[in-house]
C-alpha cells in the first residue's frame, strides 16, 4: 500500500499545499534531499492559534502538530507528485507557542512524529526537535519543518 492510500486509510486527505507567507519558497531540492519550510498549523478549515497550555489544550496542540505534519505532506507531494518518492524522513523541527512552564512538548510534537510513521512506515522514523516560543507567525500555535530524503535516482 503506497503512503497515498495509507493516508487515506487513517482518515486524513491532505490539504492544498499551502502558499508562503514570506519572502521563500515552501520547498527544496538539494541533491538527494528534500528541505519543507516551515508548515504552520492552518488549513482551509482550521488555523490553531494561541498558546498551548493556556489558550489552547493539550489535545489542541496534538491536532494543531499533526495539521503540520499534513501541510508538509502536502508541499512534499506537491514537489515531487508521489509520496512514495521520499526513501525516509531525516529531521522534523517543530515550534509551539506555549505557556510559560509547559513541558509537554514531546507530547504535542508525537501527533506529528506518529502521523508521518504511520503514513511513511519505517521511512517515517526521524531525529528530531521540540522548542517551546513565545510567538509564531500569524499567531499559529504550531509549526513544524522536515528534511526528507528521497530515493536515489530522483534527485534534482
Amino acid at each position: 500500500m503506497g503512503a497515498e492510500d495509507r493516508l487515506q486509510a487513517l482518515g486524513y486527505r491532505l490539504p492544498p499545499a499551502p502558499s508562503p507567507v514570506g519572502a521563500y519558497v515552501p520547498t527544496r531540492k538539494a541533491s538527494s534531499f528534500l528541505f519543507v519550510s516551515g508548515q504552520i498549523s492552518r488549513s482551509p478549515e482550521k488555523f490553531y492559534r494561541g498558546k498551548i497550555g493556556t489558550e489552547l489544550s493539550l489535545e489542541e496542540g496534538e491536532e494543531a502538530a499533526r495539521l503540520c505534519a499534513l501541510n508538509i505532506l502536502a508541499q512534499a507531494k506537491a514537489e515531487l507528485g508521489s509520496l512514495d518518492r521520499i526513501q525516509g524522513v531525516v529531521r522534523l523541527a517543530g515550534y509551539l507557542q506555549c505557556s510559560p512552564g509547559f513541558m509537554d512538548h514531546p507530547r504535542v510534537l508525537n501527533a506529528a512524529s506518529e502521523l508521518l510513521v504511520q503514513v511513511l512506515g519505517e521511512r517515517g522514523k526521524h531525529a528530531r526537535v521540540a522548542i517551546g516560543v513565545d510567538s509564531l507567525p500569524l499567531g499559529a500555535a504550531v509549526e513544524v519543518e522536515a528534511l526528507f530524503q528521497l530515493e536515489e535516482g530522483n534527485s534534482p
